[in-house]
């Protein structure tokens, strides 16, 4: 499975909201390119992005947070784990 990338979510969130980039931008007190850039998948969310959403949508940052920690983790589950497995060693227990 693909995985999302949180501006996916927060368009959907955006979406049901009815609220346009701009009028989101300006509520945040953050530049338009920067939630354009997040809703594109260009730029991922900052704490500091996090915590102006959190306030916006009556959330908590943790939620925005987890969203781009969870799109972060999957990339790198397919970028990377199998030259992972193959050049890490695994630490040997103490006997």
């Amino acid at each position: 499975m693909r995985p999302v990338h949180p501006g996916a979510i927060l368009r959907d969130e955006i979406e049901a909201a009815g609220v346009s980039e701009r009028a989101l931008a300006k509520a945040l007190d953050v530049p338009l390119s920067r939630v354009t850039m997040i809703l594109e998948g260009r730029q991922g969310i900052t704490a500091d992005t996090a915590l102006r959403l959190a306030r916006y949508f009556g959330t908590t940052p943790q939620l925005w947070l987890n969203l781009q920690q969870t799109w972060e983790l999957r990339l790198a589950e397919i970028n990377a784990r199998a030259q992972i497995a193959k050049t890490v060693t695994p630490r040997q227990s103490a006997a």
